[in-house]
């Protein structure tokens, strides 16, 4: 039987993303070098049965899965992921605010950055 998606979340070896310590802070796992394929493909899955929601990082498009107390998402662009190649997955403690869909400048993932103004889209500023 092939795992549940939240035993392989539980398994994987998450590790602080440093880079963003200050700034937005998350962690991530590698598919290939953590050996996570089975993950990414169980993340992948879920997109594919349409349990992503779009959100946006800044100026880019993102896909965000949300489970537990977690918000999951890839660098690179769910549909077009490869077997064999390494993919960062990423995941962030929720906010339960608009910053789990839209990140806008001014947000730094610091309660006291949020901005005061609405998020906004290129499609409706």
């Amino acid at each position: 039987m092939a795992p549940k998606l939240n035993e392989l979340i539980d398994s994987a070896p998450w590790r602080e993303a440093v880079t963003y310590r200050e700034t937005w802070p998350h962690e991530y796992v590698m598919s290939e070098t953590d050996g996570q394929g089975k993950l990414l493909k169980a993340i992948c899955e879920r997109f594919r049965a349409g349990e992503g929601v779009d959100g946006r990082f800044f100026s880019k498009p993102n896909t965000y899965l949300f489970i537990g107390e977690y918000k999951y998402w890839l660098m690179t662009y769910w549909d077009e992921v490869k077997p064999g190649v390494n993919y960062v997955i990423n995941r962030a403690r929720l906010y339960r605010d608009r910053r789990d869909f839209v990140i806008q400048r001014g947000d730094s993932g610091k309660p006291e950055d949020y901005p005061v103004t609405p998020a906004y889209d290129d499609h409706n500023p």
